[in-house]
């Protein structure tokens, strides 16, 4: 008997018709090329609504700002330390790098800088955990996007899929027991924990495999 729907036991990245046929390659498709950029916007975008929304940031800027009450240093090189420890959990997990892999750093971070000024800043709590809400839907549609361009994971997303890999879990269930061990470490070190941060923990994983799912409905096959 299923207890959880389709969608959120997706285990697999689908092959779609922007899907590269090769994930290391200096050459890939335009269609994959572009479309590996579109998600990457719009998760930037995603990452973005939930900082202006004012409730809370991501577990990943928890645990970084968690590492600076600890070493003194900024939250910038608190995050760059943290993206090499977690691209060094790639090597037992057998994960490689690929485009897909730097341009996530480089877009990413250019998307919240340049639309962070933009976006609505409410007030009202009800407005910002909706706002949070809808960040976290963003970036779970723009992971499913990138991913399944299959021109390399980001670095937290290739944990997620090397883990997957691993034990057969679900996305679902991978990702967002990560995302809540990163908010438990970064919150015992004095990072802040607010509604947002919790939204993003609990909602990320299912965000991601619904989107996966969707997507292949779409444009695909059932994935199981």
């Amino acid at each position: 008997m299923k207890i959880l729907p389709a969608f959120l036991t997706v285990k697999t990245i689908p092959t779609l018709f922007w899907s590269a046929p090769k994930a290391l390659t200096i050459r890939p498709p335009i269609v994959s090329l572009v479309i590996l950029c579109a998600g990457l916007i719009v998760f930037g975008l995603g990452e973005a609504m939930l900082i202006a929304s004012g409730s809370g940031v991501s577990p990943w800027t928890v645990l970084g700002q968690g590492i600076t009450n600890v070493t003194g240093w900024s939250i910038g090189t608190a995050t760059f330390v943290i993206s090499i420890a977690v691209l060094v959990l790639w090597v037992p997990l057998k994960q490689m790098p690929g485009i897909g892999t730097v341009l996530n750093a480089v877009i990413i971070a250019f998307m919240i800088d340049l639309s962070l000024p933009y976006l609505p800043q409410p007030d009202d709590t009800i407005l910002q955990v909706a706002q949070a809400f809808l960040g976290v839907s963003m970036v779970g549609c723009g992971s499913a996007i990138y991913l399944i361009a299959n021109l390399g994971p980001g670095p937290r997303d290739g944990l997620m899929t090397g883990l997957q890999k691993l034990t057969k879990m679900p996305f679902m269930w991978i990702r967002a027991e990560i995302e809540v061990v990163v908010v438990i470490v970064g919150w015992s070190l004095g990072g802040v924990v607010g509604v947002g941060t919790l939204i993003f923990a609990l909602g990320i994983g299912p965000a991601v495999s619904a989107s996966l799912f969707g997507l292949n409905r779409l444009f695909g096959r059932p994935v199981s």
